[in-house]
């Protein structure tokens, strides 16, 4: 099946996807702040610029879209018909990345949390969500004493 889109439309709406402040990163960073977290936002002196940096619980929060960063067993997680070539080594070098930044973090002595697009989808998801986030950070500020 032939791309919809032109070569050059395609590159104009996928320059449009943004890495930065979406909505699923909003509502997370809303969330911890209406609890009373602080955290610093797009560090960039920390390998793979996590979306959320909590300094205090030396914890980071990466905001993953199911599409890009293929979330396993994800509906979202599919894989474009046209040139499925290029698609797959472009997700595979992306998860490869992902793989090495987080144990980079890890071995830094931070704790990697991962948030994905599809577990914010509803209200019950985003409270499940959100609870686990907050157990998490909470164990963490125990242990880390």
């Amino acid at each position: 099946m032939a791309d919809r889109f032109s070569e050059r439309q395609r590159s104009y709406v996928m320059s449009r996807v943004s890495s930065k402040n979406t909505k699923p990163e909003i509502f997370i960073r809303r969330s911890l702040h209406r609890l009373g977290y602080r955290f610093r936002i797009h560090v960039p002196d920390l390998t793979g610029r996590p979306d959320v940096v909590l300094p205090k619980f030396r914890s980071l929060i990466f905001v993953n879209g199911c599409f890009w960063h293929r979330h396993r067993g994800c509906s979202k997680a599919t894989t474009p018909r046209t040139n499925q070539s290029f698609w797959m080594d472009k997700f595979e070098r992306n998860k490869r990345r992902d793989r090495r930044n987080y144990e980079i973090l890890r071995k830094a002595g931070w704790k990697v949390l991962l948030v994905w697009e599809c577990e914010l989808k509803n209200e019950e998801r985003r409270q499940k969500t959100m609870s686990r986030l907050v157990a998490e950070l909470t164990l963490r500020s125990h242990t880390a004493r």
